[in-house]
């Protein structure tokens, strides 16, 4: 069970997050030609999306793995994930690209899940905060 109160929260919560980001951005780079088929989701996209999606996990490890992750770079984080999940909204859509059924469930449900990301991290933030101020 998540002990919400624990200092450590905001790490593993942040944590998560990198391994999540890296097994999807790792899954769309070396899978975009595959995965492009299956999804209706063109492989460039899929491809330079996993792509960027690799610094970003290896930089939220860095700030994890900090003896106290920095505010202002976990808020840099949980605005990058709210830009991600709304332009993932966007994209499944907007008409830009043509997803099939299973291609807008894919960007729908990575959306989601990195909306929970920046909402845990948010409220980790928020807590650990709170705690400093005991």
């Amino acid at each position: 069970m998540l002990n919400l109160q624990s200092p450590s929260f905001l790490r593993r919560v942040l944590l998560a997050d990198a391994a999540a980001g890296a097994v999807t951005g790792l899954l769309m780079a070396l899978g975009a030609d595959t995965l492009e088929s299956l999804l209706q989701i063109p492989a460039a996209l899929l491809q330079s999306a996993g792509i960027a999606l690799l610094p970003l996990a290896a930089l939220i490890v860095y700030v994890a793995t900090r003896q106290q992750p920095p505010r202002g770079a976990v808020w840099a984080i949980i605005i990058c994930n709210a830009l991600w999940t709304l332009d993932s909204f966007y994209i499944a859509f907007s008409g830009w690209i043509s997803p099939n059924t299973l291609g807008q469930a894919f960007i729908v449900t990575q959306a989601v899940v990195v909306a929970v990301f920046a909402e845990l991290e948010y409220f980790a933030l928020r807590k650990s905060r709170a705690l400093a101020a005991c």
